[in-house]
Parts: C-alpha cells; structure tokens; sequence
C-alpha cells in the first residue's frame, strides 16, 4: 500500500514547479522517433542527415544528449514534416529541452506541464491506469469531464470549456490509426456515483462500455468489496514506449504539478501494485456484465449535478 505518494521523490519538488531538461528531452526523443518510423526511414539513414551516425540518432530518440536546432529542422524535413505550427512546436519543445533549470532532479524525473505528459502519453506504446474515486480520464465523456472539472476548481465556464477540449484531443490517440494499448483499472464504487445526474451517469457507462470493445483497449471493474485504495490510494499512471532503451515511466497527480518517476526501485513498486488491483478485478471478459448491470441500476444516492 502507498500511504502518501506526495512523499515519493519529494526532492525533486521545488518552491516553484518548473521542468526537467532530461524530461523534455525524453519527450522529443519519443516525438522523433515516431516520425521517422512513420516515414519509413532508418536510423542510418536519420544519421546521414544529420551529419553522424545511427548511435547518435539512438541517443537523441532516448534524449541522452541535447539537440542542435539545425538537426532538428533538417530531421523534420527529412521525414516531410512541413507544417510551419508543428516545426516551430518540435523547435521550442527543444530550446526548453537544453534548458538549465532553477534546480535539478538527479536521477528522479520532476515536475512537468501538462503538455509534456501529454506528448510522452501520445508517444506511449502501452498505458496503464488506475483512478481511485473516478473513472479514469481517458475515458471520460465530454458531460462527465465537464462535471468533474466544474466540482473540482469551480473555475469559469469558458476554462472548463477549454479544459474539456483539451482532453477530448488527448483521448482520440485511443481510436488513432496506431493507438497504444491502453489498461485501465476501474473502481465499480466510481461506476456507482452518478455525477452530473442520471443522464450525465448513464452516457458515462455507456461510453465506458463501447471503449472497452476496442481490441487495444482493457478494462476491469475492482468490486466494490475489494477496497481499492487500500491498496493505492493515489491515481497513478504506468506508460511504456516502444524502444526498449527507453525505461516505463510513472505519473501521478500533485497539488503542485504532475509527477514522473523512472527509478528502478519506483517502478517496482509500482508494477507490484498493479499486478494486485489486476489480480484482484474481475477479468476483462467481465466488465461488459459488470456495466451492464450498473446501467440498469438507478443509484439510491443523491445525485450530484
């Protein structure tokens, strides 16, 4: 069990969140080396272009090194990435990555803005989820998110509005054309709770139901009787990627930004609560029936509008 996952990798949090280079640099790693796949070119290939040799493209797709803009450029033409937005996107995203920060994290990684998680999310092979209390977001639906932003902060209609197609954007890499696997762990007292009304409730399993007939995409319903956060008590996501030089890594929500953790030892521990919230959830095979008699279940409970 985690008691207080604000405790792990404390050292990296500093007054003021600011971001880890060796993050950034991990996230434009990940981000080129999905592009040159996708255009089909080698790493010897990639190497040429910049003037070097395959071990070095390998060492900037695993961002063990900082990046020179005009290799940048001259990559992104190579793998025929023209539009002027996302050339001068992957330029800042490396200005920011050979950064020296306010503070160093050391061996942990630190915290990040949320458009890092995001790129390292969009650029995962394989994702994890467990959510404790919600469904996790991922699968959430526009009238679902939207209730659960408004309760949580209470900020203005406009910004909930923006926060909600955020995350819209953020989920389509489910239904892409390469989506990663995606597994997700869902408490059934979470499925219970009818945010934002009935219709707002029965559109949310209904959603939940649909998503989990993808062939990439697993869920499981943690009974009820299980007590999930006994076992962890915090949201935590696991993303994997592709290349094997490339360790898991760990994010979990802080009140003063995201976190990230790749340690070994972390990563242990976090793979070991896993392998429990899986073992102790219904199997896959399951979750249909389990949805299927929530949705015909009106909740007892007050609903929360």
């Amino acid at each position: 069990m985690i008691e207080d996952l604000t405790s792990v990798g404390s050292s990296c949090i500093a007054e003021e969140p600011s971001e880890d280079p060796a993050l950034l640099r991990r996230v434009l790693g990940v981000r080129l080396r999905r592009l040159r796949e996708s255009a089909g070119i080698s790493g010897d290939r990639a190497g040429r272009v910049i003037r070097a040799s395959h071990s070095k493209i390998s060492r900037l797709e695993a961002g063990r090194v900082s990046f020179r803009a005009k290799d940048i450029a001259d990559l992104l033409t190579a793998y025929g990435v023209r539009d002027a937005g996302t050339r001068a996107e992957f330029l800042q995203l490396a200005e920011r990555a050979n950064a020296v920060g306010r503070w160093q994290a050391g061996p942990d990684l630190a915290t990040a803005r949320p458009d890092t998680y995001s790129a390292l999310e969009d650029a995962s092979a394989l994702i994890r989820c467990y959510a404790p209390g919600l469904v996790p977001e991922l699968l959430w639906t526009p009238s679902y998110a939207h209730t659960v932003f408004a309760i949580a902060d209470r900020e203005p209609a406009a910004d909930i509005q923006r926060r909600v197609e955020a995350l819209v954007r953020r989920q389509r890499l489910l239904t892409r054309a390469d989506p990663p696997r995606a597994w997700f762990v869902v408490e059934e007292a979470a499925l219970r709770r009818p945010l934002g009304g009935h219709e707002v409730w029965q559109g949310q399993l209904s959603h939940l139901a649909e998503m989990a007939t993808h062939p990439n995409i697993t869920v499981q319903v943690l009974p009820d009787h299980i007590g999930g956060p006994a076992i962890s008590g915090t949201a935590f996501t696991m993303l994997r990627f592709a290349a094997p030089e490339l360790s898991d890594i760990v994010h979990f929500p802080h009140p003063t930004g995201p976190q990230f953790l790749d340690k070994p030892v972390d990563l242990d521990r976090f793979n070991a609560l896993w392998d429990r919230l899986c073992v102790c959830a219904t199997s896959p095979q399951r979750t249909a029936e389990a949805l299927d008699s929530l949705a015909i279940t009106r909740p007892t409970r007050t609903e929360i509008r």
